[in-house]
């Protein structure tokens, strides 16, 4: 006797898993956690240094986007949608545990700042040097340079001036390339 083939969906359509999602189906919720949890740790991570307190930040962003997921408008992709959350509820994260600080030095700002670093570091190292900048230099570098905010985006997230935005992402690139250069001299061996 012969068996039929049993035909297996390797991919499911994202906006079909959606909307499976909007209706409470637990295996189209998970399947849209599998898709995206690794990339949005590793925003999570951007902002939290430590992984279990990113881990816990992602599973709370995800506990959101599950529960806020009818308000989706398939305006944009979905991933932007959800990463935004995962940045909201990161910044929500810090601010409850008291540990955004911004640092106000008197710093003339230098308009068109460019760096001219040019390194042979690998990811880890760098997720290291940005795990290193102040929170408040962390959290304004990461949402200008990786997220693409712009200031007056970033003032209204957290709070802040467009000055004072400005001020924190021009130290955390001084502070970036001072500390690549000293990897550079310490790696090349003339530290």
């Amino acid at each position: 006797m012969r068996h039929p083939l049993k035909v297996i969906q390797l991919y499911k359509d994202e906006a079909h898993l959606i909307k499976k999602a909007v209706r409470k189906n637990r295996e189209a919720q998970h399947m849209l956690y599998e898709l995206h949890a690794p990339k949005m740790l590793s925003v999570c991570r951007y902002y939290i240094k430590d992984v279990q307190q990113a881990e816990e930040v992602l599973l709370n962003g995800f506990f959101k986007v599950f529960t806020k997921i009818k308000y989706f408008k398939n305006e944009g992709s979905f991933e932007g949608w959800i990463r935004r959350i995962m940045i909201r509820e990161a910044i929500s994260y810090l601010r409850q545990k008291k540990q955004i600080q911004f640092v106000s030095d008197d710093i003339e700002v230098t308009e068109g700042y460019t760096n001219n670093i040019e390194s042979q570091i690998d990811v880890a190292e760098i997720q290291g040097l940005i795990d290193s900048l102040p929170e408040g230099y962390r959290m304004v570098f990461v949402m200008y340079a990786i997220e693409g905010y712009k200031h007056s985006e970033i003032s209204t997230l957290l709070n802040i001036s467009q000055g004072t935005s400005k001020s924190q992402l021009f130290k955390a690139r001084k502070l970036l390339q001072k500390q690549v250069q000293q990897l550079n001299k310490s790696s090349n061996g003339t530290n």
